[in-house]
């Protein structure tokens, strides 16, 4: 199994560090507030980050522009049940970090 990346995708994926603060804020909200958060803020980074790749290069990773429910081709509508979702595991992925205790 063979896969691609760009070196553009490595400081979008970072920005997954912003998102930390974010999930001790809005812990006790129930899941599907919860959900929705994680959700409209991805699509806010995908469509921002393809928006400011699409300016300084001419070009972005993903084209969405011939799928339906796209928004300007930097979007899918259709993406938003995986946000939803994908938000809620990191959830889980940080409290499991947060126990992670490293001794010398």
């Amino acid at each position: 199994m063979t896969a691609k990346t760009y070196l553009w995708m490595f400081p979008i994926y970072g920005l997954a560090l912003l998102f930390e603060p974010l999930h001790d804020v809005i812990r006790g909200w129930p899941v599907w507030g919860r959900g929705t958060v994680w959700m409209l803020l991805y699509f806010a980074v995908e469509y921002l980050t393809g928006w400011i790749l699409n300016v300084v290069i001419g070009t972005i990773p993903w084209d969405y522009s011939r799928d339906v429910f796209n928004i300007h081709g930097l979007i899918r509508l259709d993406y938003a049940p995986a946000w939803f979702v994908v938000g809620l595991l990191f959830e889980k992925i940080h409290d499991w970090l947060d126990q992670i205790r490293i001794v010398k």
